[in-house]
């Protein structure tokens, strides 16, 4: 037999590979085809599996909700919003604090309250814990970037790639190696990265933002800009002070 349900609270590619695995681990589901647009699965079952069984499965997950095909479902406007009510910024917020404490911690130590120092130490610690956030969930990540980025999307080694550049460009600024190529290096990815997520704000799109990775649930909102175009304007300020 096979039954066919709305489903609420799908935001990426990342959402259907887990509500498809998902499925298909529940007893007697013989296979599950979920898609993205429009938000459905059609589950081929041996028996009757009951309704509540299969949503408390996928409520193991993620935030996600079965409905008969026909029943009122949210659309994905509102689960966005939803979701991005509900989602906290808290973690962003300490994260930045620690770092900035610590760039300041540094500099009282080290007496040098030189912008370009500053400045330094901040991006070098920025882009290595984001890159650590991306790399507990690799795959999750991959994912999540790529139903936005404009690059990701042309080139599944780029997504995969992008964390290891992350946590270079993180090294080679505590480092201080090359601020010339360094910088420039920045500004470039920073710049383009920025064009994918105001696609997606401008577009309205619900999806997962992928800037901590997958461990912390983020909304796309105009944060993940400010951080993009931030790291891209330092790095530009940094390239003028070199001259």
């Amino acid at each position: 037999m096979t039954h066919t349900y709305e489903i609420a609270g799908m935001h990426c590619a990342s959402c259907v590979q887990r509500i498809t695995e998902a499925l298909q681990r529940v007893d007697s589901v013989l296979k599950a085809h979920v898609t993205l647009s429009p938000p459905r699965a059609v589950v081929q079952m041996q028996r009757h599996v009951p309704f509540s069984e299969l949503n408390d499965t996928l409520s193991q997950v993620g935030a996600y909700r079965l409905t008969e095909q026909g029943s009122p479902v949210e659309s994905p406007a509102s689960t966005a919003s939803t979701e991005a009510d509900n989602t906290s910024f808290f973690p962003l917020i300490l994260i930045l604090a620690y770092l900035t404490g610590t760039v300041a911690l540094v500099a009282w130590t080290t007496r040098d309250f030189s912008l370009h120092s500053l400045m330094t130490w901040f991006m070098g610690g920025f882009f290595m814990i984001f890159s650590f956030f991306k790399l507990l969930d690799l795959n999750g990540f991959v994912s999540a970037y790529r139903s936005y980025d404009i690059v990701a999307k042309a080139s599944p080694t780029w997504a995969y790639a992008y964390p290891f550049v992350e946590l270079a460009l993180g090294v080679g600024y505590v480092a201080n190696w090359n601020p010339t190529i360094l910088n420039s290096a920045t500004l470039v990815v920073m710049l383009i990265g920025s064009i994918g997520v105001l696609r997606a704000l401008l577009r309205r799109s619900a999806i997962r933002c992928a800037c901590l990775g997958t461990a912390l649930k983020l909304p796309m909102t105009k944060v993940t800009l400010v951080e993009d175009l931030g790291m891209a304007v330092m790095a530009a300020i940094m390239l003028v002070i070199a001259r």
